[in-house]
Formats: structure tokens, C-alpha cells, sequence
């Protein structure tokens, strides 16, 4: 059975070991840090370097594609046949829209007209119905006016007469 000496130093020891870990620990924390500023220091300055060269190659290559058909004869040849076959498309596209838009236009055109060319014909139907109505009723009006003036003539004339027949 350890005596009371030796319990003790049991707890000492832990104690000891525990606060050389924690120390070890800062110190092992210490380098990550310092390992890690300086590798991030170094990714920084390796990628200001690396995007401009890379940015250099790519336009090269896009440079190199460009150019590449047009550097031997059959490859022209194929070239150009391939840009004038879509120039062709192209035109042919445009042709076909074109053509469209004309014969949508045209039938646009024509239907305004016709609808045009029908109200103005249903407005002049009314205006002459119009006229002739009011032409009537002038008539009829004037008509009756007049028959009703001679009438009144008459009356005056026989009046005068029988006045005149009086005294004579």
C-alpha cells in the first residue's frame, strides 16, 4: 500500500505533466500560425505571378486556334467554305424573317383598309339616309306652309271680295 508521500507525488507529476502540455500545446499553436501566415504570404505572391502568366498562355492559345485554320491550303479551303455555308444560312435566315414581316405588314395594310373603306361607307349609307329624311320632312314642312299660305289667301281674297261685294 504507497503512503501518503506517495499519493502526493503521483499528483504532482500529473500536474507537472499537464501544465507542460499546455505550454507545448501554445508553442505547437505558435508555429501553426506562423507556418500558416507565411504559406498564406507565399499563395498570395505565387498566385500574383501565376494569374498573369496563365492569362498570357490562354491568349495564345485562343491566338494559336484563330490562326491554325488558315495556315495550309485545304485548311483555308475548308474555312471558308464553312464561313460562306453560314453566311449563306444566315442570309437566307434574314430572307425567310423578312419575307414575313412583308407578308404580315401587307395583310396588316390590307384589312385596316377594308375596315377603313367599310366605316366610311356605313357613316356615308347613314349620312344620305340622314339627308334624305331631312329632305322629306323640308318637303312636307314647305308643303304643308305653302298649302296652309294659299289657304290663308284664299280666305283673305274671299274676305275682301265679300267686303268689296258689300260696299258695291
Amino acid at each position: 500500500m504507497p503512503t501518503n508521500g506517495s499519493t502526493t507525488q503521483t499528483k504532482k507529476t500529473s500536474t507537472t505533466t499537464q501544465t507542460k502540455s499546455d505550454s507545448a500545446k501554445v508553442r505547437e499553436g505558435l508555429t501553426k500560425v506562423r507556418n500558416g501566415a507565411t504559406s498564406a504570404v507565399r499563395q498570395g505572391t505565387e498566385r500574383v505571378v501565376d494569374v498573369p502568366v496563365g492569362a498570357a498562355l490562354i491568349v495564345a492559345d485562343r491566338v494559336n486556334e484563330a490562326i491554325e485554320p488558315w495556315t495550309s491550303d485545304t485548311t483555308r479551303e475548308r474555312e471558308l467554305k464553312t464561313l460562306r455555308t453560314r453566311v449563306e444560312r444566315e442570309l437566307n435566315k434574314a430572307e425567310r424573317r423578312g419575307g414575313t414581316a412583308r407578308r404580315k405588314a401587307s395583310t396588316r395594310v390590307r384589312q385596316t383598309r377594308n375596315r377603313v373603306e367599310r366605316e366610311v361607307k356605313q357613316r356615308r349609307r347613314k349620312a344620305e339616309t340622314t339627308v334624305r329624311q331631312n329632305r322629306r320632312k323640308a318637303e312636307t314642312a314647305l308643303k304643308q306652309r305653302r298649302k296652309r299660305a294659299e289657304d290663308g289667301l284664299k280666305k283673305a281674297r274671299t274676305t275682301v271680295e265679300e267686303r268689296v261685294n258689300a260696299l258695291v
